[in-house]
């Protein structure tokens, strides 16, 4: 047993894993996901019995209630070291071994008593002894005491029938089980062998990580004009930025000036020109008015009167000369036209290119320490490709290989063998369960019958057929018991004796670990080695390496490097050097040197250009004069009204040169209205935007004192905090690169040790080879089936007697208890037949003075 313990336990832990304290490496921001890459295996856990565990549990209940002492290791070991004695170590045998020992010698006591008892009884009643006379004595509680009987016997072969189902299952259970066991073991071979593939894709994953990695360093440094340079751009913007909006809002608001006093001068001169050809316009047509009021007519009544009010009304018709009077603008217009001749548009575009250039200028800068960079990482990625070829995980996997090919073509062999020798097994129970059936059908056919056949009126020499037959088949019963019982029960003790120790020495310590720990017991397995497995995998004893953390480690999926400790041949950690390789990293970034001086936001020019935009002397215009002026007309009469007036007067003169000349002097008017009043009263409409948008320019001439302070701050902060800026700018860059390198190499190290060659299938293999096939395939099943016919078996026992008692009371005897009483009824009557009993049978008359028995 133990050898075959050693065997299943080294088939499925040679490569497996050991638990580390290996931290799960915290990735950086932007980082790369890396994914190792993993198998779908078909046996995942465990199987469940499902709801026959249930029986299963009452099994070990019972198991742990007749061996309740723990597992005997020290026993054990002594087997294994061959140093067991007999003479020494029997008491300590018998004692771990008590109850199963009580047990079976109760059994072999039924097996060696129940034939001879049965042989005996047989002859008893041969002799019409034991029973065997077919007379019944009655009693006074003989129906009570029949319906106890025959309910005990049901209530037993209910019972019997449960034991013989749990038979029956646990038998059908072993066949369908043993049928699995083919498929179980194709699928933890295909998962052994899928498991055996996946490594070395595993080690290529991990070495190609390394250049995904190194692309995406590359591709940073390629861009550190973006990177770095617009990290130091964006460190700068919220200062200057600000600055050069301001800045350009100025020259907006500059050229706004500027067009707004050509438009202002324009109006001013429209108005200006326009309010002198009024005013000529105006007199020439006063003067004509006057001339044709000198005509002789208009001292005749009534005309005279038309001629008076006409020479009064021209007092009225004048121009409004204030608005030729109004201040210009050329001085202002020049002040600007001098600020314009400066560009200071271009003058902003140069020093928003001396920012806008730091990108460039740190790529220009660091083109020397960005190639040395990328040598650095090409060593890196060689001496990581080295590291993983010289890892031994795949020589100890392929070695495994070459075990588990054998370990399959022997299983192949065997199943066949195994499923013929279950077939016998399965056939031989199935009879035994027959056999029990039938004693049950027997026992139940005889109550059956008997129940049914019995007549309270029939006296036991006039039984029925029925049940007289009920009677029959009650004996049968018990004579098939008593032959066959006892070769059942050798089944039962064999099957006892083998199934109780297999759960109590193999498969209870296997689910507790206590046989791994005997098995890690040092100089067990191999005298001059202290640990066996570590003796084996390394050649080096002292190690220690137990099969217990191996298992358990595989078990909770971790790598084989963590599981065999492979670092006492192989240091992951030593070899990577995580801390060399990024302190080199660190050394090229601190050689990198970047200059950014010379940036300028804007020079004096434009500065000067700024300050005598303040002094351009918009914001000393008269704009009340200005606007006082707006709501006035150029004329100081409403021309068309006048006009009108004219006419009509002219009207109600008599026909003749003064009535002509009115008339046209009223044309001239509404054309003078028409072409002259008309444009002047447009331009007096446009004159107020002109002057609210000069109104609003001129507020912001106040602040270009504070956009030059702000200039010089901006200016001062970019001279002062450029070079801690770009330090602080180069140090994050280059800590961002070396964190992903950083990152990557401790993902390599934890995946090797945690990761890499996941031996969880080498544990499941084990467990489908010990637990599901040794313990739920053939030790629980084997166990249930002793368990359940065990129980059935031993209860034949008060069955077969309570069968025979019950017998009496169905069967049709040959004689019975008949009572005479001599006092009560006459001899004459009786033998007549008057008394309306029988002459010979007056069976259960009662005299309380005497009786006297008489047998027919």
């Amino acid at each position: 047993m133990a050898h075959v313990l050693c065997f299943l336990l080294l088939l499925g832990l040679c490569p497996s894993l050991v638990s580390g304290g290996q931290p799960t490496p915290t990735p950086p921001p932007g980082a790369l996901n890396y994914t190792l890459p993993t198998a779908k295996y078909r046996v995942q856990q465990v199987d469940s019995p499902g709801p026959i565990s249930a029986l299963f549990r009452m099994v070990h209940l019972f198991l742990h209630v007749v061996q309740p002492h723990p597992f005997p290791e020290e026993i054990v070991k002594k087997i294994i070291q061959k140093k067991f004695e007999p003479s020494v170590d029997y008491e300590k045998v018998v004692y771990y071994e008590l109850g199963i020992i009580i047990c079976s010698f109760l059994g072999l006591l039924f097996l060696l008593l129940m034939p001879v008892v049965g042989c005996c009884f047989c002859l008893c009643r041969c002799c019409n002894k034991c029973g065997g006379k077919m007379h019944q004595r009655q009693k006074g509680n003989e129906p009570f005491h029949r319906k106890c009987l025959g309910a005990s016997l049901l209530v037993i072969c209910i019972i019997i029938s449960l034991g013989i189902v749990c038979g029956l299952v646990a038998n059908q259970q072993v066949r369908t089980r043993v049928k699995r066991t083919q498929r179980l073991a194709d699928n933890t071979f295909q998962d052994l062998r899928a498991f055996l593939e996946l490594t070395p894709k595993q080690i290529k994953y991990i070495v190609a990580q390394y250049n995904t990695t190194k692309d995406r360093v590359f591709s940073n440094l390629d861009n550190i004009n973006m990177k770095l340079g617009g990290e130091i751009s964006e460190r700068l913007e919220p200062v200057v930025i600000p600055v050069f909006d301001e800045i350009k809002a100025m020259v907006t608001a500059i050229r706004e000036t500027k067009k707004t006093l050509e438009d202002m001068k324009v109006s001013l001169s429209n108005l200006k020109n326009g309010s002198s050809a009024l005013n000529q316009s105006l007199s020439d047509v006063k003067a004509s008015i006057e001339q044709s009021l000198n005509d002789p007519q208009c001292l005749i009544t009534p005309t005279a009167e038309i001629c008076n009010s006409i020479r009064l009304s021209l007092r009225q018709l004048n121009s409004n000369s204030d608005l030729g009077q109004l201040p210009p603008v050329d001085q202002e217009l020049n002040n600007i036209n001098n600020v314009v001749s400066t560009d200071l548009n271009a003058l902003i575009e140069e020093g928003n290119k001396s920012f806008n250039d730091i990108p460039e200028r740190v790529q220009s800068q660091t083109t020397n320490v960005i190639a040395e960079l990328k040598k650095v990482l090409n060593s890196i990625g060689s001496r990581i490709d080295s590291v993983t070829q010289q890892l031994p995980i795949q020589e100890t996997l392929n070695s495994f290989t070459k075990y588990m090919n054998k370990s399959e073509d022997h299983l192949h062999k065997i199943l066949p063998k195994v499923e013929e020798v279950d077939s016998y097994w399965w056939l031989a129970c199935l009879i035994i369960c027959c056999l029990l059936i039938l004693i049950v059908i027997f026992f139940v056919l005889g109550l059956l019958f008997g129940v049914c056949g019995f007549n309270q009126l029939a006296t036991p020499t006039t039984r029925g057929c029925v049940s007289n037959t009920g009677g029959i088949f009650l004996m049968v019963g018990t004579g098939l018991s008593f032959l066959f019982s006892w070769i059942v029960m050798l089944l039962v003790v064999v099957a006892f004796v083998v199934g109780a120790n297999m759960e109590k020495l193999v498969c209870e310590p296997y689910a507790n670990r206590k046989l791994f720990r005997v098995l890690d017991t040092p100089y067990l397995l191999n005298e001059e080695w202290k640990y066996y497995l570590s003796g084996l995998i390394f050649n080096k004893p002292d190690i220690e390496l137990t099969l217990e953390h191996v298992y358990s480690d595989c078990q909770n999926g971790k790598g084989t490097y963590t599981a065999l400790q492979l670092h006492n041949h192989f240091n992951i950690t030593e070899q990577l050097n995580i801390q060399q390789h990024t302190q080199n990293m660190v050394k090229e970034f601190e050689n990198m040197n970047i200059s950014l001086d010379g940036i300028v936001l804007l020079d004096e020019a434009g500065k000067r250009n700024l300050q005598e935009f303040s002094n351009c002397g918009i914001d000393t215009l008269d704009y009340a004069a200005y606007l006082a002026q707006v709501g006035k007309s150029p004329s100081t009469v409403d021309l068309l009204a006048f006009s009108n007036d004219l006419e009509a007067k002219a009207n109600h003169m008599p026909p003749g040169n003064l009535r002509q000349s009115m008339k046209k002097a009223a044309s001239n008017l509404t054309t003078i209205h028409t072409e002259q009043v008309i444009p002047m009263e447009m331009t007096l409409l446009v004159l107020p935007n002109h002057i609210k948008t000069l109104q609003h320019l001129s507020s912001s001439l106040g602040k270009v004192n504070t956009i030059l302070y702000s200039l010089d701050e901006a200016q001062n902060f970019v001279t002062r905090n450029i070079s801690s800026i770009i330090i602080e700018e180069s140090e994050k860059f280059g800590s961002t690169l070396v964190s992903h390198f950083q990152y990557y190499l401790q993902w390599v190290e934890f995946t090797v040790m945690e990761e890499l060659a996941s031996c969880k299938p080498v544990a499941t293999a084990l467990d489908s080879t010990v637990s599901v096939v040794f313990c739920n395939y053939i030790t629980d099943p084997l166990n249930l089936f002793w368990f359940g016919i065990g129980k059935a078996t031993l209860l034949l026992l008060p069955a077969l007697i309570l069968s025979v008692k019950l017998a009496k009371h169905y069967r049709r005897m040959e004689s019975e208890d008949v009572y005479e009483d001599v006092e009560t009824i006459p001899m004459a009557n009786m033998e007549n037949g008057n008394s309306g009993y029988h002459k010979d049978h007056l069976y259960g008359v009662h005299n309380p003075v005497m009786k006297r028995p008489m047998y027919h």
